[in-house]
């Protein structure tokens, strides 16, 4: 029996609109799988920057393992994505846009993935009217 893991940056849906989303690999150490497989990952901080015409996440943290050795928990992390991937994403972030890493999970084939999400940042109104809306659905959902 596989166990599911699904780490979800929940902060990013309030304060970002996403417009597009991919799919891509990430460049990980040991220590750092089995630190996932058991679901001491946080998202929440995290960011993604181009760097030589390759993306990285920043911010990511991903706690000891706890049994042997041991990782930097906070460390730029390489994203890994087809070359015309990353040229169509870069240039996506000339307007003005953001790259925010959304969801870690295990795929079907037991890989770690990571959900990134070419974003627009929400003003204070947008804010407020997803809070309204949130609440109207409960309302509905509730009646």
């Amino acid at each position: 029996m596989k166990k599911s893991v699904s780490i979800i940056n929940k902060k990013a849906k309030f304060e970002y609109d996403f417009l597009q989303t991919e799919t891509c690999g990430i460049q990980l150490v040991g220590s750092e799988v089995k630190s996932i497989r058991q679901g001491k990952v946080s998202i929440s901080e995290g960011y993604c920057y181009f760097k030589d015409g390759e993306l990285f996440v920043k911010g990511m943290n991903i706690s000891d393992y706890g049994f042997g050795s041991f990782h930097e928990t906070v460390r730029d992390r390489k994203l890994l994505l087809k070359r015309k991937e990353l040229n169509g994403l870069e240039t996506k972030l000339i307007n003005g846009l953001t790259i925010v890493p959304y969801r870690v999970f295990l795929n079907e084939k037991g890989l770690i993935k990571m959900e990134i999400a070419l974003a627009k940042g929400k003003k204070i109104h947008d804010k407020r009217e997803t809070i309204k809306n949130r609440d109207l659905d409960r309302d509905m959902k509730r009646i």
